[in-house]
């Protein structure tokens, strides 16, 4: 089915047509007026690409890499809760799309299924996004099982203090955390950890992790810089979709700030209303080393599962493959701003 599928737009309008309107909505959506997410996509199209021509580009290198991992291409697929609307294997059928060529997958801390069990799906690296809803001996019982099973990384969300509201969801009266009732990696009751989460917390998990751990969820240099500071690997520049703060910036306005105050010091991973290639070639372009993608992997997932999401990929490959030799660029890696113009 997947291979009938020639560009994205296609697959988000089947996936609008298949899905009930809650899942939709919990997918598609954001925080209240929803004026981040629309802000992302915004930022990201009033920036230009300056074509350069007569430029031998028969040969393009989309690989890269990431804390030492070599990549097909610098796309993750971002972490998602509550996948079980989209597909019956969720989680596990997600990473499995990523699976042909060895794409780095984001796997999400309210996922579904066991992490061992998603962890023995995936072909290519995993990078495991826990969200600090316990007491610290309920992280690192979780989190061993999570290094035991061979992810690669640890990101803490850092902007979920409390549950945005979410008015789609609210009109429907449609809850998705509901599909996480049976989770198998069980969530002890004191939600309201995640909101008095502080410094002191990303040291402690520095302390007992053996693998890089970032944060996700950096939107200023401020925060970027006490993070480098205090060892963290990854940064990922997140404003989670437009799902949590509603009028907080775009993601790739604040990227050249946090580039800049990282200094090289930590990778960086960007998201926020990418999905397209050329999206790619902007976020590289201003310093980020991998873009990651929610949404648009969704609608791959929830098309036709596993063949969906790697359908979804192979089109983002073409496309950024395509656009990088129309650009004069022979590689992703070494992209500089001055590939970029703003243009209203």
């Amino acid at each position: 089915m997947s291979e009938r599928f020639m560009t994205i737009p296609e697959i988000r309008r089947t996936a609008k047509r298949l899905l009930p309107p809650g899942p939709w909505g919990f997918g598609a959506g954001g925080a209240e007026t929803e004026t981040t997410l629309r802000r992302n996509r915004q930022a990201i199209q009033r920036l230009a690409i300056r074509q350069r021509v007569l430029v031998d580009v028969r040969k393009v290198d989309l690989t890269t890499t990431f804390l030492g991992m070599e990549l097909p291409m610098p796309i993750a697929i971002a972490p998602m809760g509550s996948l079980i609307l989209f597909h019956p294997q969720g989680d596990v059928e997600m990473v499995r799309g990523a699976a042909p060529n060895g794409n780095l997958a984001v796997v999400s801390g309210v996922t579904g299924w066991p992490v061992e069990e998603v962890a023995q799906a995936a072909k290519g690296p995993l990078i495991f996004q826990l969200y600090f809803v316990g007491p610290r001996p309920w992280a690192q019982e979780l989190l061993g099982r999570v290094e035991a099973s061979g992810y690669r990384a640890v990101c803490l969300t850092v902007d979920v203090q409390v549950y945005s509201r979410r008015e789609r969801d609210l009109l429907l009266r449609f809850d998705p955390r509901a599909a996480r009732a049976a989770a198998p990696n069980p969530m002890p009751p004191d939600l309201d950890v995640q909101a008095r989460l502080t410094w002191d917390d990303v040291a402690w998990l520095r302390s007992i992790l053996h693998v890089p751990l970032g944060l996700k969820g950096i939107l200023t240099a401020e925060d970027a810089k006490l993070a480098v500071e205090a060892g963290v690997k990854i940064i990922w520049v997140s404003n989670h979709g437009g799902r949590q703060l509603d009028h907080t910036q775009a993601t790739i306005n604040v990227l050249p700030e946090i580039v800049e105050a990282v200094d090289g010091r930590a990778e960086i991973i960007v998201d926020g209303g990418f999905s397209r290639g050329t999206d790619v070639i902007k976020a590289l372009a201003l310093g980020a080393k991998v873009v990651a993608m929610g949404r648009t992997m969704l609608w791959g997932l929830a098309v036709d599962g596993a063949a969906g999401v790697a359908r979804t990929l192979a089109i983002l490959q073409d496309e950024l493959s395509r656009n990088l030799a129309l650009s004069g660029q022979t590689s992703v890696r070494g992209l500089k701003p001055s590939l970029l113009c703003r243009a209203e």
